[in-house]
């Protein structure tokens, strides 16, 4: 299964979008990729597995990767977040 890229959004567009549009901490955690971001992902995991990406693919998927690791980080600050204004409420 081959996409032309050029002709789709990058995966990490979608978070660049969220992004854009303001954050809180509960809309960091709610965040998800869409479900055709998601089948990309998964689509490009699988053939990365194959050998099967071309370069722009590649750099498509590290960027995405990096993307996610720092998303998982700010997810858990921004539940750190939320528990410390709960405290200081009380």
């Amino acid at each position: 299964m081959t996409t032309n890229i050029q002709n789709k959004a990058k995966i990490y567009d979608e978070f660049i979008d969220f992004l854009s549009t303001g954050v809180t901490p509960e809309t960091l955690i709610n965040f998800q990729y869409s479900d055709t971001a998601k089948e990309r992902l998964e689509n490009l995991s699988y053939r990365a597995k194959m050998g099967e990406l071309s370069l722009e693919e590649k750099a498509e998927l590290d960027k995405v990767l990096v993307i996610e690791h720092i998303i998982t980080i700010a997810k858990g600050k921004a539940h750190l977040i939320l528990q410390s204004e709960s405290h200081h409420s009380k």
